[in-house]
C-alpha cells in the first residue's frame, strides 16, 4: 500500500519549477517597489509552509492571511503548502533572497544554519506543565531577543516561535526504558544534536526526508519515527507502526520568518500589523496545536489497534539522564547565545517548579 501523502521527488521540484516561473512572471506578487513603500497598489504576500494542508501550519497561515487582509485590502496573501515551493532549504533561501515574504523555519531545518535554534530539539528541557511552555515560547525576551539576533545574522527575520504539540514516538515495539531504543532505527532529522540524543538512548538514528517516512517504515528501513499527534494521523504513520510513545520529551518548534529587506520597506502601517497579527497568534496557534494533536489522538484510536503508551515520571528521569550530556554538546556549539537561551528556558522552568 501507498501513502496517499507519499511526494515523489521528480512531482516535487516540477511543480517547484513551475511555481517559480509563475513567480518571475508575475513581477514576485508586487506592483513596484514604490507601490511597495507606499502601500500604495495590489500586493501579493507569499507564506511557505513546511507542512501539508489542514495541519498547524496552515492554520497559523489561513489566520494570518484572514487578520492581515482585513487590515489592508489591498494585499493578497497566499499559502503555499509542502512541496510546492521546493525543499524547506530552498524557501529559506528565497527568504533571504527577498524573493519569498513570508514562510515557516523549523528548529531541526534552520538549525543547521543558524545552532543556536537546535536548542528546540533538546529533549526534556522543556516544563511539563504547559502553561510554562506557552509563556517561554510566547514571550521570553531572552529567548526571543538572542534568537532574533542569531536569524538576523543570517539574512532572516524572526517573527514568531511556534509549537506545534509535543512529539511521539511511534514504534514496532514497546519502549519505557533507554535500553528498549537498543538497535531501533529511527528516522531523525539531519542534525547532530538529534544524533546524539537517539545514540545517548542506545538507538540506530537514520536521517531521512519527511515525504519518505512512510515509504520507510513500510519497507522497514526504519523501524519508528517521531511527530506530533496530527502529523502522525495527517501522514498515516499510526497505519504502519504498533505503538504510539507519549514521553513528553520535546516539542515539535516552528519559526515564523519573513525578509528584513521586504518588511522593513513596508510603510510604519503595514509593519506594524505584520507585528500586530504575529503576536495576536501566539495564544491563538497554541490553543489550536492543542485541540488538533487531541482530536488527531482519538482518530487514531477509532481507526487503529494501535497501542498507546504513556511513560511515568520516573520513567521519564531515566530518559532524561540518558542525553544530559547532549546539552553540553549544544552549549559548546552554539557559543555563548546559545547558553544564554538554554538559561534562559532552563531559568524559567526552575522558576515555576520552586512555586
Amino acid at each position: 500500500m501507498q501513502s496517499k501523502q507519499f511526494l515523489h521527488k521528480g512531482a516535487l521540484w516540477m511543480g517547484a519549477l513551475a511555481m517559480a516561473a509563475g513567480l518571475t512572471l508575475t513581477g514576485c506578487g508586487q506592483s513596484s517597489d514604490d507601490e511597495a513603500k507606499s502601500g500604495e497598489g495590489e500586493q501579493v504576500w507569499r507564506f511557505a509552509l513546511e507542512e501539508t494542508q489542514g495541519g498547524v501550519q496552515w492554520q497559523y497561515a489561513e489566520k494570518f492571511k484572514e487578520l492581515i487582509e482585513e487590515r489592508h485590502d489591498n494585499v493578497d496573501v497566499k499559502i503555499y503548502p509542502y512541496g510546492t515551493l521546493g525543499s524547506s532549504q530552498d524557501i529559506t533561501q528565497q527568504i533571504q533572497n527577498n524573493t519569498m515574504q513570508f514562510a515557516f523555519a523549523s528548529a531541526g531545518h534552520v538549525g543547521s544554519t543558524i545552532p543556536e535554534a537546535q536548542v528546540f530539539t533538546l529533549h526534556f528541557l522543556f516544563s511539563q506543565d504547559d502553561e510554562v511552555n506557552k509563556d517561554i515560547f510566547a514571550s521570553n525576551s531572552v529567548v526571543h531577543g538572542e534568537l532574533g539576533d542569531a536569524y538576523a545574522e543570517k539574512g532572516l527575520k524572526l517573527l514568531s516561535i511556534v509549537p506545534e504539540g509535543w512529539m511521539v514516538w511511534s514504534t514496532n515495539k514497546p519502549i519505557t526504558e533507554p535500553e528498549d531504543f537498543e538497535g531501533v532505527k529511527i528516522r531523525v532529522k539531519p542534525s547532530d544534536l538529534l544524533l546524539a540524543t537517539y545514540n545517548g538512548y542506545g538507538a540506530n538514528p537514520k536521517p531521512m526526508a519527511y515525504s519518505e517516512i512512510y515509504g520507510g517504515l513500510q519497507r522497514g528501513q526504519i523501524d519508528a519515527q517521531t511527530q506530533p499527534m496530527f502529523a502522525i494521523r495527517d501522514m498515516s504513520f499510526f497505519e504502519v507502526q504498533d505503538y504510539l510513545i507519549q514521553a513528553r520529551n520535546a516539542q515539535f518548534v516552528s519559526t515564523v520568518i519573513t525578509s528584513p529587506g521586504f518588511l522593513d520597506g513596508l510603510p510604519e502601517a503595514m509593519q506594524t500589523s505584520v507585528e500586530e497579527v504575529t503576536k495576536e497568534l501566539d495564544p491563538y496557534i497554541w490553543d489550536v496545536q492543542t485541540e488538533l494533536n487531541r482530536e488527531a489522538a482519538e482518530e487514531i484510536k477509532s481507526k487503529s489497534d494501535i497501542e498507546f503508551i504513556e511513560l511515568s515520571a520516573e520513567q521519564v528521569e531515566t530518559f532524561r539522564a540518558s542525553v544530559e550530556p547532549v546539552f553540553d554538546q549544544y552549549v559548546e556549539m552554539a557559543g555563548p547565545r546559545g547558553e544564554k537561551i538554554l538559561n534562559a528556558i532552563q531559568d524559567a522552568v526552575a522558576a515555576e517548579n520552586d512555586q
